[in-house]
């Protein structure tokens, strides 16, 4: 009779097994403790939640691995590089990675990622959000496993919509915002620096709108086609040039980033803010610290983030974290079995609850512990439904790189000319033909 072949997750189980012997043994005092796999993770910065995570993970095992966390640099593009560098070297500690979505593709198609065991592709995705799914996807293939999704809302001062007579009940527009700002003397907090927080924003304004920066983001460097010298890329090109000009976005807005763009949505001339949820935790600190006024939570509302076109959903930003496995791991079964341990709901909840970072899986928001910490997440949770990945390219450095170089600074932006003149820009960067 033929047997059946054992599956992948019965195979790691096996294996789990005999390792969790080997344990039993070595916690028996019949073999040395150094015998246990060490499995690294490599994590991005955060409030220590990951190394809890790991820590909880590593008891869950009972012996059968321990997990080390190995904390990445603050930015993104410099995670990126460090990554990169190792994962192209050959390094076998990259057991287990913290990335951000818009750089896994550049990992994934030259084979620096192991695959993703289809049980474990199944078990750590039945119930995540769409957007988080779609940022850990690669040629149609899962090639990470979301861990966090995090997404931009649109933050408001309910004094200021009262007076505008703006029912923030019902969605509102970027042209709405851009008039209550004009006609209330105040400033909307978005992202004009050249940085990554450019790119987020154009990305999301031209998603709205209907387009993509990118019309075939998965064709080679040689074929790419840029979407922006499009209606979609001159209405994001207009919103982000009349902020710019009028000065709408308050005086620092040339290297306004997400926390400047917070402090200057907590002053007195605060309206409304496009930013992660992370606003929210931080400006009930300050206020406990005694920085804010302490009436300031109640004058601040939340929704999606704000329409390009009126009758058109919006696009938020997608943003988080997703979890991948070095192709050369020396442990890639255990490293999955670690990685279906992380990202397990109730772990979600505790890191979005301690950290901040909201879950990429569903039920994770069930908790009602979530709420009471959060009262917004249901709204966040909506947004990441709508939510739409940066670029899902190899050369996303490289376009994101361009973008930021023609769309800074905002008040230069000419809406009839600089979404082509960016095309044209990236398509010469990606051919070889210009430098950044």
């Amino acid at each position: 009779m033929r047997q059946s072949r054992p599956s992948g997750r019965h195979t790691r189980r096996l294996a789990s097994a005999a390792v969790v012997a080997t344990a039993a043994l070595v916690l028996a005092g019949c073999g040395p403790a150094e015998d246990i796999p060490v499995l690294t993770w490599y994590t991005n910065p955060d409030d220590g939640g990951q190394a809890t995570i790991a820590q909880q993970c590593t008891e869950a095992a009972g012996g059968a691995y321990r997990i080390e966390t190995s904390i990445l640099p603050n930015d993104a593009a410099s995670q990126r590089e460090q990554l990169t560098r190792r994962l192209a070297a050959g390094d076998t500690s990259m057991d287990i990675m913290s990335l951000d979505p818009p750089f896994i593709p550049e990992l994934a198609e030259p084979g620096f990622l192991a695959p993703v065991p289809e049980d474990v592709a199944a078990s750590t995705t039945e119930d995540t959000l769409e957007g988080a799914v779609a940022g850990a996807t690669w040629k149609d293939n899962l090639v990470t496993v979301p861990f966090w999704a995090n997404t931009q809302l649109l933050w408001y001062r309910e004094s200021v919509a009262e007076e505008a007579g703006l029912n923030m009940n019902e969605p509102v527009t970027w042209d709405q915002l851009i008039e209550v700002a004009r006609d209330q003397d105040k400033e909307l907090g978005v992202q004009g620096a050249r940085a990554e927080a450019m790119t987020v924003w154009l990305n999301a304004l031209v998603e709205s709108a209907g387009g993509h920066i990118l019309e075939n983001p998965e064709a080679s460097a040689a074929d790419v086609q840029t979407g922006l010298d499009t209606e979609a890329g001159h209405q994001a090109a207009q919103i982000i040039s009349t902020i710019g000009q009028e000065g709408l976005g308050g005086p620092g807005l040339a290297t306004q980033q997400e926390n400047e763009a917070m402090l200057l949505f907590q002053g007195d001339s605060g309206s409304f803010m496009v930013n992660w949820p992370f606003v929210w935790p931080a400006t009930n600190a300050a206020v406990e610290d005694g920085a804010l006024p302490e009436d300031l939570p109640e004058d601040i509302g939340w929704a999606l983030y704000p329409r390009v076109v009126e009758d058109q959903e919006p696009a938020p930003p997608l943003g988080g974290i997703n979890l991948g496995v070095g192709a050369e791991s020396e442990h890639p079964e255990l490293a999955w079995e670690a990685i279906e341990c992380i990202v397990a709901p109730e772990h979600q909840t505790e890191y979005f609850i301690t950290n901040g970072n909201p879950p990429s899986s569903a039920s994770a928001f069930d908790d009602p512990a979530v709420e009471e910490a959060f009262p917004m997440a249901p709204t966040i949770r909506e947004s990441l439904e709508l939510a739409a990945p940066r670029p899902q390219t190899p050369y996303y450095s490289e376009v994101s790189t361009a973008v930021q170089q023609r769309f800074t600074p905002p008040g230069a932006v000419d809406p009839e000319a600089t979404p082509a003149e960016t095309g044209q820009f990236i398509m010469e960067v990606l051919r070889g033909e210009s430098l950044l």
